[in-house]
């Protein structure tokens, strides 16, 4: 017995000493992180101005199919054309599909691969929370700056289409999502031209106007409209990361940027369970809700499998050395602690959205009556789809939760595949690094799963690398006021962002 004792405890303490060794040896990107502020930026109250404008204009995009007010998108073109008049003598553009823009600069060498840069210019709507100041034409760029948010606000400040500035803020609805990128694509372009700076390459802005609806009638006939033309892009940037500020990412001390170099796919089914129905008096040993409560409680209870893919592998990879030693213990031990590492990531809500293709229970309906049995009660459940997983694979979940009931099952919304997933040793990805590192240097750039569905899918029909990137530093509170209430970009973003597309379209080819 003795003697087997000292022979598990030899096995542990060299287990122990295999750990550690291979703790402090895993080959973690080794981050250089700069010093300072980075590029300061220069007062500019003629862009601030035009992006507050662009804001006034309410571009709404509602419904599964897209039909919604076009009034305001003929305005919002209309003031386009007003706002950038160089661009528009300067370019070579035209509308796809009415509302649909497409831009492009021409390069000085026609052999090379042009990049593209995507925006949209339609918005949600701005919901009916209260308005503190209701004052029209506010604009005080000379404002100090409020400190950011720590929290979601209850209250618009200023009414969500005043297009206010004040506090060192650009408020309304889009700041964010997103004509803050939009315009500053524009500004970019347009600095450029004025500047008779004339890249190598032609580069190509591509605005759409209804990604808030699935992009259909919009980027999805941009992008046919290149595939026809024959064209590829070396590059295409859309929408996605962000550079979230220290203390935003669990267990990092520093600001980190997101790249996604991938996206989520997206099912919806709205499940129809059927029972007996009739007067609450005399019910059934089983009611149809209580059978869809079976069925949601084994779609919670037993979910996809969660699976560290490739891209987060490098993820975690690229961000692991700031981390604390005992994550970076998981990380650099998988062949020994990898299912301790899933079992931790899963039970964070944020970090289980990055291993597996989650589960959310999203509407219900049955009975109208408090006295009454539906013979018939339906939900729904959305499916954001790991790479790696398909659409099939979803399909034959559901199967598998409906087993055994009498069950009607549609998708509904734009069921899609996971996007493919977007290299990150390219020109295309290396001049994001540098251009975050120009506005941001103490920033660690990572490549990151985008996590909502954006318009950059569509694109793939016309090149292999697509990333989604904003360059905007800001905190969890401010991320969350993207489709909430009282939206705002910090002047100060806005101008850096305006800086960072104009640093890639003038050094792609450097």
């Amino acid at each position: 017995m003795k003697k087997f004792l000292l022979i598990l405890l030899g096995i542990v303490v060299i287990l122990a000493a295999v750990v550690l060794i291979k703790t402090y040896t895993y080959p973690f990107k080794k981050n250089t992180i700069g010093a300072g502020e980075g590029w300061k930026p220069v007062k500019n109250d003629s862009a601030v101005m035009r992006l507050s404008g662009g804001i006034k204009v309410p571009t709404v995009s509602t419904g599964s199919l897209g039909e919604f007010d076009y009034a305001p998108f003929e305005q919002f073109k209309t003031y386009l054309k007003a706002s950038y008049p160089l661009v528009y003598q300067n370019t070579e553009n035209v509308e796809v599909n009415q509302y649909g823009l497409v831009f492009r600069l021409k390069g000085s060498n026609p052999a090379l691969e042009p990049i593209l840069f995507l925006s949209h210019m339609d918005v949600v709507p701005p919901g009916d929370a209260d308005i503190k100041n209701n004052q029209e034409n506010i604009f005080r760029p000379d404002d100090n700056p409020s400190e950011p948010v720590s929290k979601v606000a209850e209250d618009w400040d200023f009414a969500p289409f005043s297009g206010a500035v004040a506090n060192g803020r650009i408020y309304g609805r889009g700041a964010i999502d997103m004509k803050g990128m939009l315009f500053s694509l524009m500004e970019s372009m347009n600095s450029m031209i004025k500047n008779k700076q004339i890249p190598q390459r032609d580069i190509y802005l591509a605005f759409g106007f209804d990604e808030e609806v699935g992009g259909k009638k919009g980027a999805m006939q941009i992008a046919d409209y290149f595939k026809k033309k024959g064209l590829k892009f070396d590059a295409v940037y859309d929408e996605g990361g962000l550079i979230m500020r220290k203390g935003n990412v669990a267990g990092i001390d520093t600001d980190v940027a997101v790249v996604g170099c991938a996206e989520k796919g997206f099912l919806s089914a709205k499940i129809k369970v059927k029972g007996l129905g009739g007067h609450s008096s005399m019910p059934p040993m089983e009611s149809a809700i209580g059978k869809a409560a079976v069925i949601m409680q084994r779609l919670e209870d037993h979910q996809m499998k969660p699976v560290i893919t490739p891209l987060i592998k490098e993820f975690f990879n690229n961000i692991g050395g700031e981390m604390p030693f005992t994550t970076r213990m998981a990380l650099a031990n998988q062949w020994l602690l990898k299912p301790v590492l899933i079992s931790q990531l899963t039970k964070n809500n944020t970090t289980n959205a990055l291993v597996r293709t989650t589960t959310a229970l999203t509407m219900m309906k049955g009975s109208d009556g408090t006295n009454v049995l539906s013979p018939e009660v339906e939900f729904v459940v959305n499916f954001r789809l790991l790479p790696g997983n398909s659409v099939k694979d979803v399909r034959d979940h559901i199967a598998k939760a409906t087993e055994g009931f009498d069950v009607e099952v549609e998708e509904i919304d734009n069921t899609r595949e996971a996007s493919a997933i977007s290299p990150t040793n390219t020109r295309a990805f290396k001049i994001i690094e540098a251009g975050v590192k120009e506005i941001h240097p103490g920033a660690i750039v990572t490549p990151y799963l985008t996590m909502a569905g954006t318009d950059a899918g569509k694109y793939e029909i016309v090149s292999k690398n697509v990333y989604r990137f904003m360059p905007i530093k800001i905190n969890s509170a401010e991320q969350q006021s993207i489709h909430s209430t009282n939206e705002y970009l910090s002047i100060e973003n806005y101008l850096k962002m305006i800086h960072y597309f104009e640093y890639i379209m003038k050094n792609y080819d450097k």
